[in-house]
């Protein structure tokens, strides 16, 4: 069990062209603990998460990652010909995570119905719920979301809260970019 930070950022700071988007950002996501982002568009929220996912290299700045993490972009990452059920399986395939649950998976998060049709043909908010279900394939601690509540109708929304609760009542973090109200308690904010 891991004691201090799951993920933790001292001092992070990032420059697009010649324009500063942050600078001096520090934070620290333990168990239990939900970070939610705010900022303007083109503040540096996604920027900021794909540095504390490994993505992007920062400015200034280290990142200490204690656990592993998902990662939920804004874009749902699926292929236009991608099945709800066909883009589950390379993600488990890929991350070693048994294939078995994909069904329950899928019904958990009400994509049975949906789930060969191909991406081209999903609603918005069924492809953010197919990106959202990759969440559930495997355990990870920390769950790096931007945007998570995109495209979403209220029935997903509260799919989505109470994932986002029972998570960190099993010790997990948090860390979200969100506009508007983030429909869970926060435990601190961090602007950029």
């Amino acid at each position: 069990m891991i004691t201090g930070a799951l993920l933790s950022a001292t001092d992070l700071g990032m420059i697009r062209g010649e324009r500063i988007l942050f600078r001096n950002v520090s934070l620290a996501a333990h168990a239990g603990e939900a970070i939610v982002l705010r900022g303007a568009n083109g503040a540096g929220k996604t920027t900021l998460l794909r540095i504390l996912a490994g993505l992007t290299r920062p400015e200034t700045g280290s990142v200490d990652r204690a656990a592993s993490h998902h990662w939920i972009a804004h874009r749902e990452g699926l292929k236009p010909h991608e099945t709800p059920r066909t883009h589950l399986g390379l993600w488990a395939r890929a991350w070693g995570a048994p294939t078995d649950q994909i069904d329950a998976v899928l019904k958990k998060m009400v994509l049975i119905r949906p789930s060969d049709v191909s991406a081209r043909h999903l609603s918005a908010g069924q492809r953010r719920r197919t990106a959202l279900a990759r969440l559930l394939l495997q355990e990870r601690p920390v769950w790096l979301l931007d945007e998570p509540l995109t495209a979403l109708d209220a029935d997903g929304r509260e799919l989505l809260l109470s994932m986002i609760s029972e998570h960190r009542l099993r010790g997990g973090a948090i860390i979200a970019a969100i506009h508007g109200d983030a429909g869970f308690d926060s435990s601190r904010e961090v602007t950029i």
